[in-house]
């Protein structure tokens, strides 16, 4: 099944990329650092036999505008309403992985008729400042000119466990489609992205928040440690958790059918 590419001009001139993917009750992807709506390819298909699965690249990555973008997790909410209302959807659940997780955080508390569910992979309410301190130092390097194969490599482990990076071929693998991927992300678009997931933190409004939410969490995360982030996100009126052992950061990818099995199943807890 090829998917369906499409661009959205918005109000502030950003062209905004995205796809959409079967038929049937909306359920909006949005992608983390860096990562754009390829990012799903593990799990996106099997998805859209349950859904209309809509993947969006954000504001600063893959196809969409990221030159001169105004970058921050509002701005990344607004672009998912604008996007929805765009293909004549009133409401939506939405799957975020990490910074992506902010994105559907912030739809939920500004537009909250619009969110029917959320599913937060690998996210929290906000980033510690040991994390802040790496992503910011990782964006350093991008813009002093790092040489992509080596800052990928160093990369990878933070978001892989390490017995999947280990397997045959995998670490060369993954490097090499990211290097040769044809939309890469500029250095200073991805500093805005971290610089967006440093200036947002929505812990002490969470308690505001009373919907169907579904935490999925790899059990090997290091940027955003299980304990500390289910117990933050666990301040949601509805919320639960599942953990996913052998998965780190990007469970969708290390652990893929575990991720659509777990979303399946959430699927009866949302208001259709």
């Amino acid at each position: 099944m090829m998917p369906e590419g499409h661009m959205l001009q918005l109000p502030d001139g950003v062209s905004l990329y995205f796809e959409t993917h079967g038929a049937g009750a909306p359920l909006l992807l949005v992608a983390g650092l860096a990562s754009d709506s390829q990012s799903w390819g593990p799990v996106v298909q099997n998805l859209a036999e349950d859904f209309l699965v809509i993947t969006p690249d954000n504001r600063g990555a893959g196809r969409s505008t990221q030159s001169g973008a105004d970058i921050s997790i509002r701005t990344m909410a607004d672009d998912c309403m604008a996007l929805l209302d765009a293909l004549g959807i009133d409401s939506t659940a939405i799957v975020g992985h990490s910074m992506g997780g902010f994105v559907a955080l912030e739809c939920a508390l500004r537009y909250p008729g619009r969110v029917t569910g959320l599913v937060l992979e690998g996210s929290a309410p906000g980033s510690s400042p040991e994390t802040v301190r790496l992503l910011r130092r990782w964006a350093a390097d991008l813009v002093a000119g790092a040489e992509p194969a080596g800052w990928f490599r160093a990369l990878f482990p933070w978001l892989f466990t390490s017995a999947f990076l280990e397997a045959p071929q995998v670490m060369d693998e993954a490097v090499r489609g990211a290097v040769e991927y044809p939309y890469p992300q500029s250095p200073e678009a991805f500093r805005k992205q971290v610089e967006a997931i440093a200036g947002f933190d929505c812990s002490g409004q969470l308690g505001t928040l009373g919907l169907p939410t579904l935490i999925i969490h790899g059990c090997e995360d290091r940027l955003f440690p299980a304990a500390a982030s289910i117990e933050a996100l666990s301040a949601i009126r509805g919320a639960r958790a599942t953990l996913i052992d052998r998965a780190a950061h990007a469970v969708h990818v290390e652990q893929p059918e575990a991720f659509v099995s777990a979303i399946r199943a959430f699927r009866s807890e949302l208001p259709f």
